[in-house]
């Protein structure tokens, strides 16, 4: 493969370009969305290590955190158990102009709770038969929703677990849990199908995103994402620097009376 400058490749050189494309028509989902009022979900689901976070990092890059938020929930609490399952995501649901991408949905009931035994099979079934209910009455109150499942081979998931686990900027993202997913990898397999089955539905369909190449993952979902959005080009609005006022004799107090950070880049060689 040809070596572009600083000895990138010219396929790599490519990818950041389309990458970055893909994030200007994202910005201007976005002023559609605020200037339209409409709601936006996406979930993201997928194995441990499959890209789903990253991939969501580069949608949010130049997108304002006021209209486009991340709801990747913890553990439920007491309280939380108690509830109807679903009750807990509806509060992250999006207000109009808003778009929400779940880091992980409701859909953590037909994958880890199932495979792991943190619900009963009694409640594993009435999510299977609730689920497309309840995302048909979203899809019928205006919300649009995209679902998304990376899909990433076994091979390739025990060399992302491995890297993580050799570096210290990236070992937080490994728990037990995951480390458990290698020794289950056929039961969340069976889980994942029956999921599909039940909820692959006209209304809120799947989209399986082939995760091996995290830059063609991205991509390919971002593009995908976008083609399912009716958007257009909002203009917007015509802004001027207003010129700055006369001054009228304020005087900044003296350095002294201010405790400052220190210069720590003056240190730097």
């Amino acid at each position: 493969m040809a070596a572009g400058p600083g000895g990138r490749s010219t396929r790599t050189d490519v990818f950041e370009v389309e990458l970055f494309r893909l994030q200007a028509e994202l910005v201007k989902v976005q002023e559609w969305v605020k200037a339209e009022k409409q709601r936006v979900v996406v979930v993201f689901e997928g194995r441990d290590a499959a890209g789903k976070g990253g991939t969501i990092k580069r949608i949010t890059e130049y997108l304002s955190p006021r209209n486009v938020r991340i709801a990747a929930l913890p553990t439920p609490t007491e309280r939380e158990r108690s509830q109807w399952y679903f009750q807990r995501y509806i509060e992250y649901l999006p207000a109009a102009g808003e778009i929400t991408l779940f880091d992980r949905s409701w859909y953590n009931r037909a994958g880890v709770e199932r495979v792991m035994g943190y619900c009963t099979p009694q409640e594993h079934r009435r999510f299977l038969h609730q689920c497309p209910i309840f995302e048909r009455l979203l899809v019928e109150d205006g919300i649009l929703l995209r679902k998304y499942w990376f899909s990433v081979s076994d091979s390739e998931q025990q060399r992302r677990f491995k890297s993580r686990l050799s570096d210290p900027m990236r070992q937080w993202k490994l728990s037990p849990m995951d480390l458990e997913s290698i020794t289950r990898w056929e039961a969340y397999s069976r889980a994942k199908d029956e999921m599909m089955v039940h909820t692959d539905i006209p209304e809120a369909p799947w989209y399986v995103v082939e995760s091996d190449s995290k830059k063609r993952a991205r991509l390919n979902m971002i593009a995908h994402l976008l083609s399912t959005i009716p958007y257009v080009d909002v203009p917007p609005p015509t802004l001027t620097l207003p010129k700055r006022p006369a001054p009228t004799g304020y005087e900044r107090p003296p350095r002294e009376q201010t405790t400052y950070v220190p210069d720590h880049s003056a240190t730097l060689g």
